[in-house]
C-alpha cells in the first residue's frame, strides 16, 4: 500500500517514514505548499539525503489565508495550525489509503483529538498513523542513532513546516516581522541525512 507520509524535513516525520518502509509500505513523503512561498525546498533536500520519494503537493492558498487570519485574530499559532492540519489531512487522504505524519503525544499543535482522527479515517475510508505513543526523549534518542541532524533556529530557509507560508501571510498582512511577535522562538531540526541506515 502506499503511504503519505506529511514530511517536513524534520526528525519526527523522517522517524515515521522510515518505521513504515520497514514495515513494507511504500513511503511517498509529501510537503502541502499554498502557493505563497517555496518552503518545500528544505523538505525536498531532506528526502533526498534519506533516498525518499519526495511530492509538492499544491494546494489552494486559501488555506493558508484562512490559517493566518485565525492566528491573527487568537494573537497565538495552535489553532490556526489545527485547523490547516485537519483541512490537510482531509485533503491529501482523498489521494492515498494512508496518511502519516510525524506527531507525537506531547505535540501541543498540530493535535488531532480521537473523534477527529475516527472522523477522518470513517469519511475517507483511510488509514491514519503517527507518533502518538512517542514523546519528545524518545523520538530524539531514536532519531540520535539514525539520523545526522542539523539544528538551528527557524528561518524562512530552512523549514517547510506549515507555519512558513502562514509567518509570510502575516506579515504580509500586518507588516514585517509581525509574525514573530505571534510565533514562538525556537530550533528547527531538519535531517541531513543517514548516521546509520536501518
Amino acid at each position: 500500500m502506499k503511504a503519505c507520509v506529511l514530511y517536513s524535513g524534520g526528525k519526527d516525520s523522517s522517524l515515521i517514514a522510515v518505521i513504515l518502509e520497514k514495515l513494507g509500505y511504500n513511503v511517498e513523503l509529501v510537503t502541502l505548499n499554498f502557493r505563497v512561498f517555496d518552503s518545500f525546498k528544505p523538505a525536498a533536500e531532506s528526502a533526498s539525503s534519506l533516498g525518499f520519494k519526495h511530492r509538492v503537493f499544491k494546494a489552494d492558498r486559501s488555506l493558508a489565508e484562512t490559517a493566518a487570519s485565525i492566528i491573527i485574530d487568537d494573537g497565538f499559532p495552535n489553532n490556526g495550525i489545527n485547523y490547516i492540519h485537519k483541512e490537510v489531512l482531509d485533503l491529501v487522504s482523498k489521494s492515498y489509503g494512508m496518511v502519516a505524519d510525524g506527531t507525537r503525544r506531547d505535540d501541543r499543535t498540530p493535535k488531532l483529538k480521537s473523534s477527529e482522527i475516527n472522523s477522518l479515517e470513517a469519511r475517507r475510508n483511510v488509514e491514519y498513523i503517527n507518533l502518538r505513543g512517542f514523546g519528545h526523549k524518545t523520538i530524539n534518542d531514536l532519531s540520535k542513532k539514525i539520523f545526522e541532524v542539523k539544528k538551528e533556529q527557524t528561518s524562512m530557509e530552512n523549514n517547510s513546516d506549515y507555519e512558513i507560508e502562514i509567518r509570510y501571510l502575516i506579515n504580509a498582512i500586518k507588516g514585517e516581522n509581525f509574525a514573530q511577535k505571534i510565533f514562538p522562538v525556537h530550533v528547527q531540526s531538519r535531517v541531513i541525512g543517514w548516521k546509520n541506515k536501518i
